[in-house]
């Protein structure tokens, strides 16, 4: 089964230097190969047949020129190729009709790049210490730093990540387990089964405001230290907010704000992402939860803005209660309903336990007799 991990990383500065020259080569052959493509589609768009376009390839070494881009000699040419497969993949995808087409990258403080085999290796030292040799014999960073939490195979690549001036090393490996059966035979075989032992060993998730999380009888919250962190980084980002809309673009200052506004912002995601884990981890570890069950909630239809609305009679705009629908939509986003279904899946399916999800609809109705919701 395919397993993924994502390692810290702690560089030092002379290899964040050369790491962030390479982040910046491989988004300029990216962004360049963006460009080039819409030119050439423009072109054939207004001098060629109708129905012909230009096909996409993985050249860069157009590029590369000793006067006009030089840097791009002080990088690796295996990270500019895999910058240009990854394009060439993607736009393969775009022409299938699998995603959009792709657009070039921003400078920011989220970057990365994709490392294949001939770029890095594991080293392993006494007392169990692993040490990542990233680059080449000749053009390269020497071993970095990386902190190991759990065991794992060596992969076939990697990706180099920044994010918030912190380093990442991320991939995916196989480990030992097997693939358990698909939902299809899992749905066949429950089919089978009476239904109380269904009722017994099913579970549904029922997923709200107010109660970010109803599994049955168990009720999943977030704690009140979480809440209060959560309160006092909203705060934080509003004072800050106004902080940076004062000073001046461009300025060492005004980065380094924008720099604690993007702490802040990751303070609040990890609060979230911690939840989900916990949240998941306990509704899948739950040995009464061999059948669990989702709503099929379309939390971006939810979250949209209102529609304005205008006097039948005067023909003017009047209230949409649009401040009380931003209000809903922000509570709705920060109990991160998508990520804790994703989570659970996943932890299910390893686990070699179902889920399904099921329509919304009629899953909550009164009883007209007694009146209680069920």
């Amino acid at each position: 089964m395919i397993n993924g991990i994502s390692l810290a990383a702690s560089p030092t500065n002379k290899q964040k230097i050369t790491i962030n020259q390479w982040f910046g080569c491989s988004r300029f052959i990216r962004n360049a190969k963006c460009e080039e493509n819409n030119y050439l589609s423009k072109y054939a768009k207004k001098y060629l047949p109708i129905g012909t376009y230009p096909k996409p390839d993985q050249t860069f070494s157009q590029y590369k020129d000793k006067t006009l881009t030089p840097w791009l000699f002080d990088c690796p040419s295996q990270i500019l190729r895999n910058s240009v497969s990854n394009w060439y993949h993607t736009y393969s995808q775009f022409l299938k009709g699998h995603c959009n087409k792709p657009k070039k990258k921003r400078k920011t403080n989220e970057d990365g790049i994709h490392l294949t085999k001939e770029l890095f290796k594991f080293k392993k030292c006494p007392y169990g210490v692993v040490r990542l040799f990233i680059g080449t014999k000749t053009n390269n960073i020497g071993y970095l730093n990386i902190k190991i939490h759990k065991n794992f195979k060596e992969p076939n690549s990697i990706y180099l990540k920044r994010k918030n001036n912190r380093y990442f090393v991320s991939f995916c490996y196989e480990d030992n387990k097997e693939d358990s059966i698909s939902q299809i035979e899992h749905f066949k075989y429950l089919q089978t089964l009476p239904e109380k032992q269904l009722e017994k060993n099913t579970v549904g998730i029922d997923r709200g405001i107010t109660r970010p999380v109803q599994a049955g009888d168990n009720v999943y919250d977030f704690t009140f230290e979480q809440k209060k962190k959560k309160r006092e980084k909203e705060k934080y980002i509003k004072r800050y907010q106004k902080k940076i809309a004062k000073q001046k673009k461009g300025s060492k200052r005004r980065k380094k704000t924008k720099h604690s506004i993007s702490k802040a912002h990751e303070k609040i995601k990890n609060i979230r992402n911690d939840f989900c884990h916990k949240t998941s981890r306990a509704i899948v570890n739950n040995k009464s939860n061999n059948i669990i069950i989702f709503e099929a909630l379309a939390t971006k239809n939810m979250t949209k803005k209102p529609q304005p609305k205008k006097d039948e009679k005067t023909n003017r705009y009047v209230k949409n209660n649009r401040k009380q629908k931003a209000s809903l939509n922000k509570s709705v986003l920060d109990k991160s309903w998508h990520r804790l279904e994703t989570y659970t899946k996943y932890k299910a399916i390893r686990a070699d336990k179902v889920w399904f999800k099921i329509s919304a609809n009629y899953t909550s109705q009164e009883c007209a007799d007694c009146g209680r919701i069920h």
